[in-house]
Parts: structure tokens; sequence; C-alpha cells
């Protein structure tokens, strides 16, 4: 299943999306909220729909609390920035106000003059767990989306604390969906930025898997309903300008489009 949140003339709900073809894509309203048990209530709106009277807007699929990100997931990636890959994983934070959905602007922070795109594959909690075992971590993953994690690559270098590098607002691009049903064990994530494609890699290459990350995250601290965890990207991370349109793509999850803008 497709779970989406979405705002319609104002009001904000989730729903299931169904339909195959761009064009035609529908969303069936949840009577709930997906992170317990829930009904579909048979009311069906177009996602896309010229003639529609209804406003359709996609939103960040979750509002998580903290996003729990992994550096250096992916050997070649690792070796492209000049860094081994580590004994254990390197792990940091992207705030909930670092955030935005789906055609939503990524603002080119004034404090950077260096923008970096990084697909990655985003694990969304369904329950609140704390010292997962490995045997039961995907008892408390809801689905998968796509995520940009956006990261000012000179501000990175000179600042030994990533805070500011990867956490300013806009950087955390997720959408379009949650995909309930995906085996991420194995699947093509690719970047373009202006139809131009970056980055092409496999989740198969992940130096962990994401019930390793599980484990090792769960360790530390309790993760809620909506938190998300970010895997690593593939090598092939490169620059954005303002202007550009930067796009990840999952297999079996869709795509995320965001543009650059300079920031106002």
């Amino acid at each position: 299943m497709r779970i989406a949140r979405f705002s319609i003339d104002g009001n904000v709900a989730f729903g299931a999306v169904e339909g195959d073809s761009p064009d035609d894509l529908v969303i069936d309203i949840i009577k709930g909220i997906p992170f317990a048990d829930f009904e579909l209530s048979g009311t069906k709106i177009p996602l896309t729909s010229s003639d529609s009277k209804e406003r359709v807007r996609l939103l960040p699929p979750v509002l998580p609390s903290k996003i729990v990100a992994i550096g250096r997931n992916y050997a070649e990636h690792a070796k492209e920035m000049g860094n081994e890959v580590p004994e254990v994983p390197v792990t940091f934070f992207k705030p909930s106000t670092s955030v935005i959905g789906p055609g939503d602007p990524i603002a080119y922070p004034s404090f950077s003059e260096e923008l970096h795109h990084e697909a990655e594959l985003a694990v969304v909690i369904s329950r609140m767990c704390r010292e997962v075992p490995r045997e039961r971590a995907k008892d408390v993953i809801l689905g998968y989306t796509c995520a940009n994690d956006v990261t000012a690559r000179d501000v990175q270098r000179r600042e030994s604390q990533w805070a500011r590098a990867k956490g300013f607002d806009s950087s955390c691009p997720l959408g379009p969906w949650v995909e309930t049903e995906l085996d991420p064990a194995d699947v093509t994530i690719q970047c373009t930025v202006n139809g131009q494609q970056r980055q092409l890699g496999r989740t198969s290459d992940m130096v962990r898997s994401v019930e390793d990350l599980i484990v090792h995250i769960t360790e530390a601290m309790t993760l809620l309903p909506g938190d998300v965890i970010l895997t690593g990207t593939p090598a092939g991370v490169g620059p954005l300008h303002v202007g550009d349109e930067v796009a990840v793509t999952i297999e079996g999850i869709g795509t995320l489009t965001n543009k650059v803008i300079k920031r106002g």
C-alpha cells in the first residue's frame, strides 16, 4: 500500500494512493492514522486532475520527531569522499524542521557555496520501539520512502559537527508517499539533476542492512511512530545550483522531485 499525507482545500489527511499511471492516481482517504488500525473510507479523490474542484497537494508523508541519518553506508560513496568504511555506523540527526515534501523548494542556504544532493532510501517507523532485536526489526517498520539528504558540503568540511551542514531548513525532502510492501534488500536508487543521471546504485550495496541499522540506533534511543531513518547514499553525489530540479527515484516506491531556489 502507498500511504500519502496530503492536503485538500487546507484540510490535512492520510490516504492510500491507488492507480498505476501518473495521470490516473487517486487517493482513498484513510479513517484515522496509519500508525494504528485504520480503514479506508471509500472516498476517492483524483491526485492529478485539471478539472477537479478539489485542490490536492502532497505533503511530506510523515512529520517525524527526529530523522536519524547514517553516513558512509555505501563503500563507493565513502571512497569518493576520501574515507574508509567506518567500523561502526556514522550516525547524525536532521531536525524535523528540515523536512519538506514533494514539489517543495530546496532553499539554498546563504552560508554555503557548495550544495550537494544525496539520494537515499528512508525507513519510516510504525511504533514506539527501543532495543529492537534483529529478528523483530521488520515489526517496527511502517514502510519506505524516497529521501534527499541535501548537504552543504563546504560547511560539512569545515565544521566538525554536521548540524548546520545537514540540518538547515529544507535539507530533508521526503516523499512522495510511504510504500508498505517494499522489500528493501535490493532495489535501485537513482538521482537525476535537470534530467541528467548523477547517482545510480542498489540497496544491496549497503554496508549495513536496514535491520542492522534499526538494532544499532535503538540500542541508544527510543524511536517514535513516524520517525525516519536515512540509510546512506550511493556514489555520485554532486553539486546543486539555484534553478536545478533534482529527482530521487527508488524502484518500487516512486519519484521525489524538488527544485532549488535562492533562499529569500
